[in-house]
């Protein structure tokens, strides 16, 4: 089986990208090159099985592991390839697991090469999940760069789950679908980076249910929309118990780009207590003036701004 020094270049660049990677990783990795895997180590509390028919893999962390991490990076440089994958996570109860995921697609073709992934968290009582996921697109052929994650998370009781979605660049399509199951002191923190430029589209819909007394969830989503591209966040949190839920969405819209928030709230009992926040707008005049006024340029003083924004 491959290791990681044996990938070409680009290959490697692109999993500093997507997953800060240098080196063989330490612990539970899987790295996927080109629709098949590229390493794949297990650890004494973390076991990674593929899938039959090879559409994914399973992911065992066993009862109270701590302070450990999994990597599943994906790099794709072949022009026109399109895989869908399935990855299922199993965290024992009391376990607290480091998830590092996120793709990386180089298309230097005239084809279309496409990632779609679907990643199912099945979190134990107690346990804490800090899950990040990066996408990220580069190449200079025709070819469309397409990532279409699905996330879903089901949690038990007094279960932690902290997610951080980031897309910065070259992606020239996304549909990003999250649905998330909280029973009694669940707690859920979402956070969203996003820029999308060009003509690039990019949809991001989440649908999170507080299903037991004392579940929390915050979602919160901030991008960045230049040139003429379109972006769609859509989140919808539903109390269905004594709980309380937070979404909120910040954007910045530059030159001919398009934004649609729709943040939703549905709440099912007396005691959910719920708020959503939406803001859209320019960068402000005087942001960037006094920037100017140190030395920088117009367009340096746009790029330090948004830089902080999405930071």
């Amino acid at each position: 089986m491959l290791q990681i020094r044996e990938l070409d270049e680009i290959q490697k660049r692109l999993l500093r990208e997507v997953a800060d990677l240098h080196n063989i990783p330490e612990g539970a990795y899987n790295i996927r090159a080109n629709g098949q895997s590229a390493g794949r180590q297990s650890s004494a509390n973390i076991d990674i099985v593929p899938k039959e028919g090879g559409s994914g893999l399973d992911i065992y962390v066993k009862p109270g592991t701590k302070n450990e991490s999994v990597h599943i990076p994906v790099v794709m440089t072949q022009s026109g390839l399109t895989e869908l994958v399935y990855n299922d996570f199993h965290i024992g109860e009391g376990a607290d697991v480091f998830i590092v995921a996120g793709c990386g697609i180089d298309n230097c073709g005239n084809a279309n090469s496409e990632h779609d992934g679907i990643h199912r968290f099945y979190v134990g009582k107690n346990a804490k999940v800090k899950y990040v996921e990066k996408h990220y697109g580069s190449g200079d052929g025709t070819g469309k760069r397409i990532l279409n994650p699905g996330t879903e998370v089901y949690m038990e009781e007094n279960s932690t789950a902290e997610m951080e979605m980031v897309q910065i660049k070259g992606v020239d399509s996304t549909e990003r679908t999250t649905k998330a199951e909280l029973a009694a002191g669940a707690k859920l923190v979402v956070r969203e980076r996003l820029m999308t430029h060009g003509n690039q589209y990019a949809t991001s819909k989440y649908v999170v249910n507080l299903n037991g007394e004392g579940a929390s969830a915050d979602v919160v989503s901030r991008s960045v929309a230049r040139d003429e591209s379109f972006q769609l966040f859509d989140a919808k949190i539903a109390g269905n118990a004594a709980c309380s839920g937070h979404t909120e969405c910040d954007s910045i819209i530059m030159d001919k780009g398009r934004i649609l928030a729709v943040p939703s709230l549905e709440a099912n009992n007396v005691d959910a207590a719920l708020v959503h926040e939406a803001a859209i707008g320019k960068i402000a005049g005087d942001q960037i003036i006094k920037l100017m006024t140190l030395g920088l340029t117009e367009a340096e003083a746009e790029e330090q701004i948004i830089n902080g924004f999405l930071k």
